[in-house]
């Protein structure tokens, strides 16, 4: 003999997930800054002292770690072509202190040193061509492109002299 079903089992109802777990949902997609996630999650309808508490409770549990972001962004900015002032500026606006931005900048390289100077030539190299020497109107044009890009003035002038052959 069958047993009456009951709307209620035959319904199940998810539970309500906990702040916590909203914010493991969004690091499963790509890591966040703890800024980040914490307005995510208030943007969510959560309670900002709900949101804080629960930033906290996954930055312990290892889900999300301000270092590591800083370095995949910053990774992934230099693979894009871009400098230092501007890879800075990016992580500053993610609410990241000065130590955990010099840490992801120091992390580009084993060694802590990058050559920030040859990252901007072979940016001159792609947008500007393998033409060798580059007019002077060229190079004011490659120069201010860099300098939107966030590299420093020795970087420029080391990229530009060395593709023009100077």
């Amino acid at each position: 003999m069958d047993e009456p079903v009951n709307p209620e089992k035959a319904q199940r109802r998810r539970r309500e997930s906990t702040p916590a777990q909203r914010a493991v949902a969004l690091l499963v997609r790509r890591e966040h800054s703890r800024k980040e996630l914490a307005l995510k999650l208030r943007a969510r309808g959560i309670d900002p002292a709900e949101a804080v508490a629960a930033v906290e409770k996954v930055a312990k549990a290892g889900w999300q770690d301000d270092t590591r972001f800083a370095c995949g962004i910053a990774r992934t900015r230099v693979a894009a072509g871009y400098g230092p002032l501007y890879i800075r500026a990016e992580l500053a606006s993610h609410g990241l202190g000065e130590d955990v931005v010099t840490q992801a900048l120091a992390s580009l390289d084993e060694a802590g040193e990058i050559d920030w100077a040859e990252v901007a030539r072979a940016q001159v190299r792609r947008r500007f061509g393998e033409q060798g020497s580059l007019s002077m109107q060229l190079q004011h044009k490659a120069a201010g492109y860099l300098m939107r890009r966030g590299f420093g003035s020795d970087s420029i002038r080391s990229a530009i002299r060395t593709t023009s052959g100077d």
